[in-house]
């Protein structure tokens, strides 16, 4: 019987996909094989396994100099197909997920935050004030004062953060180069993967 929400249409169209691993961003683009208003079917060379988060830029044009928007999906089902590459069905994640708090609660009146966020995935790299180290992350949601993005490390509330955008991608912030922030909250992602990190913006 079948089960899928939406109807599957055989589709071969650019995507790229960004996932985290445990040292850095892998970025693969490769054509789709079926695509539904739900997810889509994709090979890669790559096995990732269900449940993590992903990004997918669909459909994917190389000769865009800026960067393109990118949404969040989660992998929920991946497949080895002998003599051939990993497949892994990917489902697009529901805009309602990021109006949400960092520890998983709804956005409500109480929320005290001064501009309104809104959902914007781009690559930053994050390090703390006095470590050369930056990590590679993505952000959630973004404000004219602050963001949050999703981190493998753990920043204490009140550290003091540098973050810096990609060349190449469009800056949720109008002016180009480093930015300050400090951590003002700090919490795990409701499956565990990974931790959802807040910060504000520190203007100079």
């Amino acid at each position: 019987m079948e089960r899928r929400e939406h109807y599957r249409v055989r589709l071969r169209l650019p995507a790229r996909i960004r996932w985290r691993t445990p040292f850095e961003q892998r970025i693969e683009v490769r054509e789709t094989l079926d695509v539904s208003r739900g997810g889509l079917l994709i090979p890669s060379a790559a096995a990732v396994e269900p449940g993590a988060r992903v990004w997918l830029t669909f459909p994917y044009d190389s000769t865009i100099p800026d960067g393109q928007p990118e949404v969040p999906a989660r992998v929920v089902r991946s497949e080895r197909v002998p003599g051939s590459e990993t497949r892994f069905g990917l489902r697009f994640e529901p805009a309602s997920l990021h109006a949400r708090n960092g520890h998983g609660a709804k956005i409500s009146a109480q929320e005290r935050r001064v501009s309104v966020r809104r959902p914007f995935a781009v690559p930053v790299r994050v390090r703390s004030e006095y470590s050369p180290w930056f990590e590679e992350a993505m952000t959630l949601d973004v404000s004219p004062d602050g963001l949050r993005f999703l981190s493998t490390r753990e920043y204490e509330p009140g550290a003091r953060l540098i973050l810096w955008f990609n060349p190449g991608v469009s800056s949720p912030w109008r002016s180009r180069g480093e930015f300050r922030a400090v951590v003002v909250r700090s919490d795990p992602e409701p499956d565990g993967r990974a931790l959802i990190v807040a910060v504000c913006r520190i203007r100079e």
